[in-house]
């Protein structure tokens, strides 16, 4: 598959915004010139059913805010490679600088902005959904960490990436491949959750909470115990002051750990047409920390505009097709 663009591709600017929101979501560009049609374009690839976004442009900068993460009913990492160019990044209170065969992991619940300055950026992402690197045991991710091109987990991604490009879903090895990959990526971005208070620019000491409450969350998400008071208790604060860096965000930690674990479900769901095991979603949703049944389906269907059934009927489908 041909990811390099010599000829360098030129689309609108317009049909080029439309196609990324299509296959990334709510992702600003700006461009110093909308009326100049953008060298590139964005695009997905799926292989070896896992999900790719091919993305090149040359505008000023792709913004995404607290709005912008609210607007998406999704939590995906993005495994993202850059191919040619380099391209600045921000993102979870860090700034890093992509270069060629460079890696980094971006977390789509969070601010980010890409900074290209009209300078031409190819890259490949891996679009990956969050609950399936965050929840793994006691594992914690260092997201907006930068593997270089030549550190020895940079050098496994790519290659895992290549093999993937290249392999289809019906091929016997795609479900371990699939698995090594996420597992790859996974240790890749292993981090600690200490290492949260030592960023240098996180000096407000409410962001540096809500990203040890997110990670917490991560961590725990189908125990039992966790909840807003728990949290609270494990960062050292009170329940008032937890309600008040929530405030911010406009909603509730109750109901950040009721969604979360709504699209963990939803992930794990979509994955049982390939089990042939006899797990129903109701032992699905009680999997992923949910007592009721009947209260799971309700905050799904209003989460996602349809039911667990629809959406199971929907995968059983797309994969007769």
């Amino acid at each position: 598959m041909d990811l390099l663009h010599k000829d360098r591709i030129r689309t609108p600017f317009n049909r080029w915004v439309d196609d990324l929101h299509d296959i990334c979501g709510s992702f600003r560009p700006s461009s110093m010139d909308t009326s100049l049609d953008i060298h590139g374009e964005a695009r997905r690839i799926n292989a070896c059913g896992m999900e790719f976004s091919h993305i090149s442009n040359d505008l000023d900068r792709i913004h995404r805010d607290w709005d912008d993460v609210r607007r998406d009913a999704v939590e995906q990492l993005f495994l993202i490679v850059q191919l040619e160019g380099s391209c600045g990044v921000e993102h979870s209170g860090r700034q890093s600088a992509l270069n060629v065969g460079d890696c980094i992991l971006v977390d789509s619940t969070k601010p980010t902005t890409f900074h290209f300055h009209g300078k031409y950026s190819n890259h490949l992402s891996l679009n990956v959904p969050g609950q399936l690197i965050y929840f793994h045991g006691s594992d914690k991710l260092n997201v907006a960490r930068t593997l270089e091109a030549a550190n020895p987990m940079a050098v496994t991604l790519r290659a895992l990436v290549a093999k993937i490009l290249s392999t289809s879903e019906s091929d016997a090895q795609a479900p371990d491949l699939r698995q090594t990959m996420l597992d790859a990526t996974r240790q890749a971005f292993v981090s600690d959750l200490e290492s949260l208070m030592s960023f240098d620019s996180l000096n407000d000491l409410g962001s540096s909470r809500l990203q040890m409450v997110d990670v917490l969350i991560d961590q725990h998400l189908t125990r039992s115990y966790l909840s807003a008071k728990w949290l609270a208790k494990r960062i050292g604060v009170s329940m008032r002051v937890l309600q008040l860096h929530f405030q911010d965000m406009g909603m509730t930690c109750t109901t950040l750990i009721r969604d979360k674990r709504l699209r963990f479900a939803r992930e794990k769901i979509k994955q049982l047409r390939f089990q042939h095991d006899a797990q129903t979603i109701a032992d699905v949703a009680y999997s992923v920390g949910f007592n009721d049944l009947s209260y799971f389906n309700r905050c799904f269907k209003d989460l996602f505009a349809c039911t667990p059934t629809d959406l199971l009927r929907s995968t059983d489908r797309s994969l007769a097709n």
